[in-house]
Formats: C-alpha cells, structure tokens, sequence
C-alpha cells in the first residue's frame, strides 16, 4: 500500500452477537466516522481493508456492522485493533481552514509585515481550540492559538503561517 494511513479509531470490544464492533474514535470526529465507506485494519502487519455497512453512535463511541463480518467469532481477532484510512480520504474531508497537524509542523511563522518569528514545532489542543506551538528567533517556545482574529493565513505551498503578533503573544 503506497497510500500514508492515518488511524481515525480503534476496536474496543463487541457489541452484541451479530459482529458489530464497539469502536472509539477522536472527540468532535462524529459526523467525519460516520461517513467513511471503508477502513483498513492493521491485523498481522497487514492492513486489512473493511467495508462498513452501518455506524450508529452511542454513548460517545461508534457501533460499526462491517460487510461479511457476522459473529463475535470473525470479530474477535481485531478486537483492540486499530482503524486506519488513506491521508486522502481525511483531506478530501477537510473544511477550507482545516489543515493536517504534519502540514503546520515546520512551518515557518510571520507576521503581517512579513518579518519572521520562528517556526512550528509542533501542534496541541486544549479542549477550546488548537494551539501551534512556535519556537521563536530567541528559541523559547510560545503558544499561538489557532484562530482566525491570530492566524490570519496559511500558505501551504510556501510553508509560511501568517499572524497578527499581539503583544506579549511570542516572546
């Protein structure tokens, strides 16, 4: 397989006899889990591709009917396995200003008169919204959060991320 895969969930257990799965997924990543066609399991170093005939949610996790899967028996081997699909499909669900987090990460930082800052180093969450964390010129690392009233642009083909450098926000 030549395609990157990316993990979106993993098995966790069964769900009743009829070999339904019981499978975790990323918080806020509902409607996107829902709408997969196919997933690839990763069983003996293998990636194993499953067709998902139904999703429904409960209590914060999916419950996942996979074609030609029927018994906890057929099941059973994947269970704490892993769930992957192709970097494609993710970026093919991607909003306009939505951007994968190994896309920022080294990106370098400017600000609106295009003097440079530093650079990503890596990308985090917390629980309001996203956070790059930049390594300035000085190289301390700071927090930029991720929205739109900060980040003003992001040029993926130049590899530069626009800011609007309050002060106090890099030091």
């Amino acid at each position: 397989m030549n395609d990157k895969l990316v993990s979106v969930g993993k098995i966790l257990n069964f769900h009743g006899i009829q070999g339904e799965a019981k499978v975790g997924f990323s918080k806020n990543q509902q409607d996107f889990f829902c709408s997969l066609k196919e997933v690839f399991v990763k069983h003996n170093n293998d990636y194993i591709p499953l067709k998902i005939a139904r999703v429904r949610i409960s209590k914060n996790v999916a419950i996942v009917k996979f074609k030609g899967i029927d018994s906890i028996n057929e099941l059973i081997d994947y269970k704490g396995a892993l769930l992957f699909v192709t970097e494609q499909t993710i970026r093919d669900n991607l909003e306009e200003d939505e951007f994968l987090i190994d896309e920022l990460v080294g990106m370098e930082v400017f600000d609106n008169d295009n003097k440079k800052l530093g650079f990503v180093v890596g990308v985090s969450n917390n629980g309001a919204n996203d956070l790059l964390s930049v390594k300035t010129n000085s190289k301390k690392v700071s927090l930029v959060p991720f929205v739109k009233a900060i980040v003003t642009d992001v040029k993926l083909p130049e590899r530069k991320i626009f800011i609007n450098n309050l002060e106090g926000l890099l030091e």
